[in-house]
This record gives structure tokens, sequence and C-alpha cells, in this order.
């Protein structure tokens, strides 16, 4: 079978103690469907690409570069074996659970069209947050995690439709540089030399690059 979507996750409104916001929508459970558009900005915006996904935290995420979080139905399987516990679609927060697509392969900025309507963009990886450690409940989770830098992938949406379990996912146009999601995750973790390699790039948005920025002036005046 082709590259699909295996299922279609939506989230709402829980009590989130690990953050002072106080309620999230990290345990998304699968639908039959799902509308998706552009949410607009993190603050003012829709928040979710999905139309009825619930975010609580949206000043971090949300808004039209983390529009949709996709993660690979393969890496939860990987993550049941290592961790000795069942991970139904979905519980890592993401929206779409792939089969079939090398998400962490992916370059910032490809394209995929999934289904007959719905075109996103690559835009970057899914950081670890408290609220994912207090979801998983496991000890040292953020660090756990992190140490495989295989994070799953955020999208904006380009053009909005409806999407189902099923849906084939095509890689449809990729970019002209090398830079991966799971570069682009050890730099915002604090790899010097991926975030000099993505700098050099520079095919993220500015004020992430600005954040790059600083954290690689920070670490080399520390070592001067």
């Amino acid at each position: 079978m082709p590259a699909h979507v295996d299922s279609v996750n939506l989230g709402t409104r829980e009590p989130n103690p690990a953050k002072t916001v106080g309620v999230t929508g990290i345990r998304k459970r699968p639908v039959d469907a799902a509308t998706l558009r552009a949410p607009g900005p993190k603050r003012g915006g829709f928040g979710s690409g999905l139309v009825d996904d619930f975010i609580g935290d949206v000043r971090h995420h949300g808004g039209d570069l983390q529009a949709v979080y996709a993660f690979a139905r393969e890496e939860l399987d990987f993550w049941e074996g290592r961790l000795g516990v069942e991970l139904g679609n979905g519980s890592f927060g993401e929206n779409l659970t792939t089969i079939g697509v090398d998400v962490d392969s992916s370059l910032i900025g490809d394209r995929w069209a999934v289904g007959n309507e719905v075109v996103l963009e690559v835009t970057g990886p899914r950081i670890p947050c408290a609220t994912f450690a207090a979801r998983m409940g496991i000890r040292g989770w953020v660090k756990t995690f992190a140490a495989e830098a295989r994070s799953g992938a955020y999208l904006a949406v380009l053009t909005g439709g409806e999407v189902r379990p099923g849906d084939e996912v095509r890689v449809v146009a990729r970019p002209g540089h090398d830079v991966d999601v799971p570069t682009t995750f050890r730099a915002f973790m604090g790899d010097l030399e991926a975030a000099e390699h993505v700098l050099a790039v520079g095919c993220l948005p500015e004020h992430e690059l600005a954040a790059l920025r600083d954290m690689v002036e920070r670490r080399r005046s520390r070592f001067a």
C-alpha cells in the first residue's frame, strides 16, 4: 500500500498541571475525518490547523507554522518496544499518524499532497515540552525522546481540505538544500554544528534564525 495517513487525530480541552496555562489538547484521539485550514498567527488565530482540534498553550503551539503535527506509526512502534507500553495513534499528540512516510527524513520546505485536496509544507521539528513529559509520565522523558532526534514534523497548510485515514501521502516538491528535520531538531536543542549549518542555509523563518544566532553566540562566548 502506498504511504498514507493511518489516522487523523484531534484533541479536546483537558486540565494541564504541567503549565500555568492550565489546559491542553495533547491527548489526541482518532476521528473519521478532519478539515484542515491555515489557522493564522499563534496569537489571535484559530490555534490548530485542524478544525475542532484544541490547543491550550497558544503562546508556544499552533499557528501557521505549527498547524499540523505528523508522526510516523513506525516510530510509535519503536517506542512501544523500547518502553514496553502500548501507544495508540495520537499518543504523542500528533494530528496525523502516517504509515510508509519517513517523516524524519523530510527536508524543511518539503511539500506533501495528502489525499485529493490538501497540500502541506514541512516547517520544522516538534520540540518536547513539560506537557509532553507529563502526558507520558516517564522519568527523564524529554531527555530520552530528544536523544533519538526523531521528533516528527510540524507542517503548514498551503491548501486546505478534508483528510481521512487511508489518504495517500505524496512528496510533490523538495527544496534545494539538505537541512532535514533531525538536523533542525538538534540545532534547537543546542548542537552548535547543526545550528551553524541551519543558519548557513537559512531555510527557517527569520525569528527562528535569530533565536539560533543568539544561542550560537552565547555558546561561543562561553568558550572564547
